[in-house]
C-alpha cells in the first residue's frame, strides 16, 4: 500500500502540472483508498511529499475532480498535525470559493473539509476570520431549503463559531435571524430532522453570546429583538428551547448593566416558573442553565434584595435533594451570591438545620471537588455574613467547625482568609460550644503553620492572629497555644511590612505574655 501511495503522489505532482485530468483523477483514487486503509501514515506521507500546495489549482469550480480533492482535504483534516499545514498551503479561500457551487457532492465535501480543518484550531479560525467565511456560509444558509445542506453548513459554522472574530462577523451577516427562523419552523415538528435543527440552530445562537462583543450588539441595552426572542423560550413547552433560553440569560448576565436590566424587566419570575417545572420532571441540564442564569443575575449587590424578595432562594432550596454534581455546584454558588452582604437571608439560611446539614454532606464530597469547595464556602459565608450567634449555634451542632479548620488550609488564599474570618466569628460568638470541635480539628496546630508560612499571605496572618487572641479564653485551647511557642513566631511578625500584620502582631504579643 505504501510503495502504491508514493507512487500515485509521484504520477499526481506530474498529472496536475501537465493538466491531465484522467490521470489526476486515478491518482486521487489511490490516495483515497490509502487514506481511508491508515489515514495517519496516508496523511502524513502526503506532507512529505509536498502534495497540499498543488490542491488548491486542483480545486476548480467546474473541475470534475473537485469533489474527490475537497474529500481528500477533509480525510487529511482529520488528524490534528495535519489542520495548520492545510491552512500554510492556502486551501481555506478556494473551498470558501466553492461554497457557491450548486454541485450537492461539491458542497457537502468542502462543508466536511472546511469543518475539519477548523476544528479545534485556533491558527486556522484566525485565518478564517480574514476571510469572507461568515458572510459567504450566511447567504448559503439562507438560500438552502434541503435539511442535509442545512446540517452541512452548521457542521461548518458550529466549530468557526468559536473564534470571537468571526462570532461577531456571523452576527452581522445576519446568522441570528436565520436560527430564530430555522427555531420557528421546527419547534412544534414531530420529524428526526427537525428535533435535530432545532437543537442545532438552539445550540449555535448560545455558543454566539459567548462572545463579548456578539453578545452586547444583541442584548441592545435589553430592547434587541433578538434578546426578547430569546426569552420567550423559556417558558416554551420544549426542553431544547427552554434549555438554550436559561443558557442564553445565563450568557447576557455577565456584566452588571446586563444582569440590573434583566432583574427590573421580571426574568428572574420566568427562571422560578421554569425551576418550578423541573422539580418533579427533573431535566438535569435545564435545572443547571437555569440556576446558572439565577448565579449570574445575583451577582450585582442591588438586585441580590430583589431576588430574594421575589423567593429565589425558597425555589433553590427545592433541589437540595439533587445528587448531581453539576446541579449542586449550581446551586451553592446561586445561594452564596445571594447571601453576599445580605445579613437577614445569611441568618434565616444559616439557621435552617436540613441547609446546613447537607453543606457538611457535601463538604466532604471528595469525588467532587467543585462542591466541596463550594459547599465549605457557603458554610463561612453564612457565619460572615450574619455574624449570627444562632447561626454559629447551628453550624457547631451540624459538626461544621472542622470544615472550616480544613479550609483554612486551602491552597487558595480566598478560601483560606474566608474559612478565617468565619472561625474569628465562631470563637467570638460562642468559643464555649466550639472548643471541642477546635481541638479536634487542630485549629492551634493549623494558625501555628499558617502564621510560620513566610507565603501566607498578609490577610492570612492578621485574621490567624486575630484568632489566636480569641481563643485564649478556653483553658485547653490556652494550654495548646502556650505549649506551641507562638511567642516567638508573633514577635518575628512585629516587623512585618504590613502595617496591619504588625499592628495586630504587638497587641497578640501583649495578649501572650499577659496570659502565660
Amino acid at each position: 500500500m505504501a510503495d502504491n501511495l508514493s507512487d500515485a503522489l509521484k504520477k499526481l505532482k506530474l498529472a496536475s502540472a501537465d493538466s491531465t485530468t484522467d490521470s489526476v483523477e486515478s491518482c486521487l483514487d489511490c490516495l483515497l483508498k490509502a487514506l481511508a486503509h491508515n489515514n495517519a501514515d496516508a496523511s502524513e506521507k502526503i506532507q512529505e511529499m509536498g502534495v497540499l500546495p498543488l490542491l488548491p489549482t486542483l480545486l476548480a469550480p467546474q473541475s470534475s475532480c473537485t469533489p474527490k480533492v475537497a474529500n481528500i482535504i477533509a480525510e487529511v483534516a482529520k488528524n490534528e498535525f495535519m489542520r495548520s499545514p492545510c491552512v500554510e498551503a492556502g486551501l481555506i479561500p478556494p473551498l470558501v470559493q466553492l461554497l457557491h457551487s450548486k454541485d450537492h457532492e461539491v458542497l457537502l465535501q468542502t462543508g466536511r473539509a472546511l469543518g475539519n480543518i477548523c476544528y479545534d484550531s485556533q491558527s486556522s479560525k484566525e485565518q478564517f476570520a480574514s476571510t469572507n467565511i461568515a458572510e459567504e456560509l450566511v447567504r448559503l444558509f439562507q438560500r438552502q431549503a434541503e435539511h442535509e445542506k442545512k446540517e452541512m453548513i452548521f457542521e461548518v459554522l458550529a466549530p468557526l463559531a468559536e473564534n470571537d472574530v468571526i462570532k461577531l462577523q456571523l452576527v452581522e451577516a445576519g446568522l441570528v435571524e436565520c436560527l430564530l427562523d430555522v427555531v420557528v419552523h421546527t419547534v412544534d415538528g414531530v420529524r428526526e430532522e427537525d428535533v435535530a435543527q432545532l437543537k442545532t440552530a438552539s445550540d449555535l445562537m448560545v455558543l454566539l453570546l459567548l462572545g463579548d462583543e456578539s453578545m452586547q450588539k444583541l442584548f441592545e441595552g435589553g430592547k434587541g429583538s433578538v434578546f426578547q426572542r430569546v426569552l420567550s423560550w423559556v417558558p416554551s413547552h420544549n426542553h431544547q428551547l427552554q434549555l438554550a433560553g436559561a443558557l442564553a440569560i445565563a450568557n447576557f448576565a455577565r456584566n452588571d448593566g446586563n444582569c440590573i436590566h434583566m432583574v427590573e424587566s421580571g426574568i428572574v419570575q420566568k427562571l422560578l416558573e421554569l425551576l418550578d417545572r423541573h422539580v418533579d420532571e427533573g431535566n438535569v441540564t435545564v435545572q443547571h442553565a437555569a440556576l446558572s442564569a439565577l448565579r449570574n443575575l445575583a451577582i450585582p449587590v442591588v438586585n441580590k434584595a430583589k431576588m430574594l424578595s421575589a423567593g429565589v432562594s425558597d425555589t433553590v432550596l427545592k433541589f437540595l435533594p439533587s445528587e448531581m454534581p453539576p446541579v449542586q455546584f449550581k446551586l451553592l454558588g446561586t445561594l452564596r451570591m445571594l447571601i453576599d452582604t445580605q445579613a437577614d437571608a445569611a441568618d434565616q439560611l444559616g439557621t435552617n438545620g436540613k441547609l446546613v446539614e447537607r453543606l457538611v454532606e457535601w463538604c466532604e464530597a471528595k469525588d467532587h471537588a467543585g462542591v466541596m469547595g463550594e459547599s465549605n464556602r457557603l458554610l463561612s459565608a453564612l457565619i460572615r455574613h450574619s455574624k449570627s450567634k444562632d447561626v454559629v449555634k447551628t453550624v457547631i451542632q451540624g459538626a461544621g467547625v472542622k470544615h472550616l479548620v480544613v479550609m483554612a488550609t486551602s491552597e487558595h488564599m480566598i478560601m483560606q482568609n474566608e474559612a478565617l474570618v468565619a472561625l474569628g466569628l465562631i470563637a467570638g460568638l460562642d468559643l464555649v460550644g466550639a472548643e471541642k470541635d477546635f481541638v479536634g480539628a487542630g485549629l492551634v496546630q493549623v494558625l501555628h503553620k499558617l502564621l510560620s508560612d513566610e507565603m501566607s499571605a498578609p490577610e492570612v496572618k492578621y485574621n490567624s492572629m486575630v484568632i489566636i487572641c480569641a481563643v485564649m479564653g478556653s483553658e485547653p485551647l490556652h494550654k495548646e497555644v502556650q505549649g506551641l511557642a507562638f511567642i516567638d513566631v508573633v514577635s518575628k511578625l512585629r516587623s512585618h511590612e504590613n502595617k496591619t500584620v504588625s499592628h495586630q502582631a504587638s497587641l497578640t504579643e501583649q495578649r501572650l505574655t499577659a496570659q502565660s
